[in-house]
């Protein structure tokens, strides 16, 4: 989701995660941000988020631990703050102060910042409590640092009782790295797909109906050019969207998986998997169906960038497609089937139908995600480790909390229907809505408790119930690599994948048959075959304990 011309964080392992999150990542999400931003409130007295029907319950009553002493926590999300986080935080604080005698301030890391940001944040030693952390976003190579807290099981009975009463064992085990614990992850891992979203009125003049795949996109892109001057077929963004047609057209071919996979950091690069053969054989750059597959997206993107079908220079915008979508400005709008809901709704009050297509593999399947798709970990500078738990219990598996931090505040941004489904107030619309779903960064709290919206659209219905049928797990889920034998060549594939794959992934390049072997004698002198080799018997070990 993240990528800069001169990021580290490279487009290449970018690519590699749609498959899996697509997403990614959770993933997710608005991307208009700064590097960190900070939004704190004191408690407020006329800020109020509690749905009427939900339980009060405190987490004092639950463990008896001793909070007499006020503390303020300290934590980081991924995104930006939606405009009306100063009213969530508030109602947050103020539920927070009275129930473990805490406050706490939220500091966001820019989609666009997080290669940089992130490791440079925990690794300052300043005033952290928690931060989000998964499989795709450096938790493997930062717990290898000593960047996080142990946490152990008698400190999750202690101090999270509710989550660790719902939490599955098996994710405990998941989150290991050494043999030891550093994440505390979601317990209701993400259901979702990846998707593209067209208008139906331009399909209509294009003469397309019920397309499956993005590259049978061809004559919609066509119709755009042709009679949409001020829309973009491809209006890509600087950070998710840059990968996602690319990946879309490599999904095609085979169920690919890449970074996490190759390392536990999102700038992994180089090895893959086919998500969907059982004897999880690695498979690196050079090695089939990974060039074939990576060939075929390589060429389509080439046509279509040279048709003018992608905007020239997708690495200075930061505006998501999905964003400006309904706006006319994107003919196209990646997300994934949760954070797609706002875009909808956005179109749908505007009069424009939308058609949504599932990324899919072959088969017609997608990836489960992992419990460490979304989670959070205690800084190992955190002077707050028990009441940040508290905390974190709270927000994750209070229904109370959860609505507050993932919907808002009830009557100013959700209200509850009388059957019971998620609805704007009266004269909200989801375009002005100061904070909709998803969009604070709060992905890793408990999704049972979520609601049906009342807006969503027959066809949103549609893919929703279908998603059960689409999710399939993989060989590799909760696998972990320990990349410290290899440090060197991996950060060597970041270096060649940035200047010798990203032209490839938007199709800005002369040949792509000489790129590509530039790009693979590359990754070949960088060491991606060493890479492999470490990566084949970590793999061959974990599959082995599964038995």
């Amino acid at each position: 989701m993240i990528r800069k011309t001169k990021s580290p964080f490279t487009m290449l392992a970018l690519i590699a995660l749609i498959a899996l999150l697509l997403a990614a990542c959770s993933s997710n999400n608005s991307s208009n941000t700064p590097a960190s931003s900070k939004v704190s409130e004191e408690p407020s007295a006329s800020a109020s988020a509690s749905p009427s029907d939900v339980s009060k319950e405190t987490a004092a009553a639950d463990t008896g631990n001793d909070n007499s002493e006020e503390v303020k926590l300290v934590g980081y999300l991924l995104g930006e703050a939606p405009k009306g986080m100063p009213d969530v935080m508030a109602a947050l604080n103020e539920k927070l102060k009275k129930d473990i005698n805490a406050t706490l301030e939220i500091n966001y890391i820019g989609w666009g910042d997080i290669a940089a940001k992130y490791p440079l944040i925990l690794a300052s030693g300043e005033d952290v409590d928690f931060v989000f952390t998964a499989d795709w976003n450096f938790y493997v190579p930062e717990a290898n640092k000593g960047s996080f807290k142990e946490l152990t099981q008698d400190m999750f009975q202690k101090y999270m009782p509710k989550y660790a009463a719902k939490q599955d064992p098996a994710a405990y085990k998941a989150a290991q790295v050494n043999g030891k614990q550093y994440m505390i992850p979601t317990t209701t891992p993400d259901r979702k797909v990846g998707v593209i979203v067209l208008r139906k009125d331009v399909m209509e003049k294009a003469g397309l109906t019920n397309p499956t795949k993005i590259s049978e996109l061809g004559p919609y892109f066509a119709e755009i050019k042709k009679d949409y001057p001020n829309m973009i077929p491809l209006n890509l963004d600087s950070q998710y969207d840059l990968p996602a047609p690319f990946g879309a057209l490599v999904q095609e071919k085979f169920a690919y998986a890449g970074a996490p996979l190759d390392s536990g950091d999102p700038s992994g690069v180089g090895n893959y998997t086919d998500q969907e053969d059982a004897t999880g054989k690695i498979l690196s750059i050079t090695d089939e169906p990974v060039q074939g597959a990576f060939k075929y997206a390589a060429g389509i993107m080439k046509q279509w960038y040279d048709a003018g079908y992608v905007n020239k220079n997708p690495y200075s915008n930061k505006i998501r497609s999905k964003d400006n979508f309904c706006d006319g400005k994107s003919g196209v709008a990646f997300g994934n089937s949760i954070d797609i809901q706002a875009t909808l709704s956005s179109c749908k009050d505007k009069n424009i139908d939308t058609y949504i297509m599932p990324v899919l593999s072959p088969t017609g399947h997608a990836p489960s995600n992992s419990w460490l798709n979304n989670g959070v970990a205690i800084a190992a500078s955190s002077k707050h480790l028990e009441r940040a738990m508290e905390a974190l219990d709270l927000i994750m598996e209070n229904q109370d909390y959860v609505f507050n931090a993932y919907y808002g505040i009830e009557g100013k941004n959700y209200v509850l229907t009388a059957d019971d489904k998620l609805a704007l107030p009266d004269g909200v619309t989801a375009a002005d809505n100061t904070y909709p779903p998803d969009a604070a960064g709060f992905w890793f709290v408990d999704k049972d408790y979520f609601k049906p919206s009342a807006s969503w659209t027959d066809s949103y219905i549609e893919l929703n119930n279908k998603i059960k049928d689409f999710l399939q797990p993989i060989p590799y889920l909760g696998f972990t690599f320990n990349t410290d034998n290899v440090k060197t060549e991996i950060a060597n594939l970041k270096n060649v994948s940035t200047q010798y794959f990203m032209p490839l992934a938007i199709g800005a390049v002369k040949d792509v048959d000489k790129q590509f072997d530039s790009l693979n004698s590359k990754m070949k002198a960088a060491g991606v075959d060493k890479v492999k080799t470490e990566l084949e018997t970590q793999a061959s070990a974990f599959l082995a304990a599964k038995g």
